[in-house]
């Protein structure tokens, strides 16, 4: 059975499981349908030229675990970005691990999807939130169909997040393959300010593909740090979709960090709904192997005097594929938009490729609006300069690539985690440091 077929029948057996009675589970059936029309995105489709999805599909993925697993905090312990207090929202094969979580909390809300999309007193906020800056995509639409777990964030008004919060998906390895849906909710009310590192990662070497949705919801002068830390087993593929809507003079900014998996993609896009908005995104790609990472974000400018800062690093070794389509629309109303986007690139070795496409769609005339790509190797006189004064190949090759993504590093908030990824880094550029995550 060809898995959309699988999954198709499977939405039955998930109905009985859930109240079939409400808001929510008529969103899930009008997404069901939707993805049942549309199918898996195809390399017919423009926005998917570069990436396949064929070999990713091909396994027997198992929709539903067959049974909880509990794991101990000493093993996934190095996963953790335990250097500073945070909240923790930890799930196990898409099961809420509450031994693994610390979500103690007075002033916000950091609990389960299911909760909340159970739970009357979140219900004006699911009615107003749930499902409405998602678009109606493929793979958007299968999450939706099947949402029931993830993290709900919700910051209320003049309220600052006293620490960051942690949301990590683990997967066992339990089944020969597993296919994983989360779903997350933030909804950042206004004057709020919050911080979200997220990470998926897999304990085995067996097959897992995650399909993640997350919306994100900020308010007047709201404040969105948001971090993703992509370093998974090389079996395992994530297709992660994030829809941020800011409002006036909110400021969100999401940096992704890819290192790991076999293949990952990448959906961002963010909508601007007022004036005097600043959207951040920014990403560093170290791959190597037969490695795939695809970003492709969206900045919809809707109104005036907005900005957005889109800066994608990117180092490519051996047989790795890089991908890069960003668009920028700038809408006729959207005069004074200021709007930079930026993607630089590496090859390392001969059979590594990147295959970039900026965009620009701009139908105001009162607009700043600029886009380049470059694509290149390691200067041969800056390795040489380094040599010269005793630095070793390895090691010289290292330091050009961090000083080539430097200025994405710099703008991470969080020391500590500006720490973790630097050794990430470190160590897929094979510059041993004697510390792994």
């Amino acid at each position: 059975m060809e898995l959309k077929d699988k999954l198709l029948s499977s939405f039955l057996a998930f109905e009985e499981n859930v109240d079939m009675h409400t808001d929510i589970h008529e969103i899930r059936s009008r997404a069901i349908k939707d993805f049942e029309e549309m199918g898996f995105p195809t390399k017919k489709q423009e926005a998917w030229k570069y990436t396949s999805l064929n070999k990713v599909l091909k396994h027997d993925y198992t929709v539903f675990p067959k049974k909880e697993d509990t794991i101990d905090y000493r093993d996934v312990e190095k996963y953790f970005i335990d250097d500073i207090d945070t909240y923790k929202i930890v799930f196990i094969d898409g099961i809420y691990a509450s031994h693994l979580s610390a979500t103690t909390h007075e002033k916000i809300d950091a609990c389960l999807m299911s909760s909340a999309l159970n739970s009357s007193k979140y219900k004006p906020i699911i009615d107003n939130y749930f499902n409405t800056v998602a678009p109606k995509e493929s793979l958007t639409s299968l999450n939706t169909a099947f949402s029931r777990e993830g993290a709900f964030i919700n910051i209320p008004k003049n309220t600052m997040a006293d620490k960051p919060i942690q949301v990590i998906n683990f997967s066992t390895g339990n089944e020969s393959a597993l296919l994983v849906q989360p779903r997350n909710l933030i909804v950042v009310g206004e004057n709020s300010h919050v911080q979200i590192i997220e990470r998926h990662q897999s304990l085995t070497d067996h097959p897992v593909l995650t399909n993640s949705v997350t919306e994100i919801y900020a308010d007047k002068r709201a404040i969105v740090d948001y971090y993703k830390i992509q370093n998974d087993n090389h079996q395992a593929s994530l297709v992660d979709n994030t829809f941020i809507e800011q409002h006036r003079e909110s400021n969100c900014s999401v940096h992704t960090f890819s290192f790991g998996g076999n293949l990952t993609r990448n959906n961002l896009n963010f909508y601007q709904k007022g004036e005097r908005i600043d959207s951040t995104l920014k990403g560093i790609t170290v791959i190597g192997g037969k490695q795939h990472v695809d970003h492709n974000t969206l900045v919809h400018h809707i109104e005036p005097n907005c900005e957005s800062h889109q800066d994608y690093k990117g180092v490519f070794a051996e047989s790795s594929t890089g991908v890069f389509n960003g668009k920028i629309i700038v809408n006729k109303e959207a005069q004074k938009t200021n709007a930079f986007q930026a993607n630089n690139n590496i090859l390392l070795d001969d059979k590594a490729t990147i295959n970039s496409k900026p965009q620009l769609e701009i139908f105001a005339d009162d607009v700043k609006c600029s886009h380049g790509c470059t694509i290149g190797q390691l200067d041969d006189d800056s390795l040489f300069y380094l040599r010269s004064r005793g630095v070793p190949l390895k090691e010289a090759r290292a330091l050009l690539m961090y000083a080539f993504a430097n200025n994405v590093l710099e703008s991470v908030k969080i020391p500590e985690l500006k720490t973790r990824i630097t050794k990430i880094i470190a160590l897929k550029l094979g510059v041993n440091v004697g510390y792994s995550l």
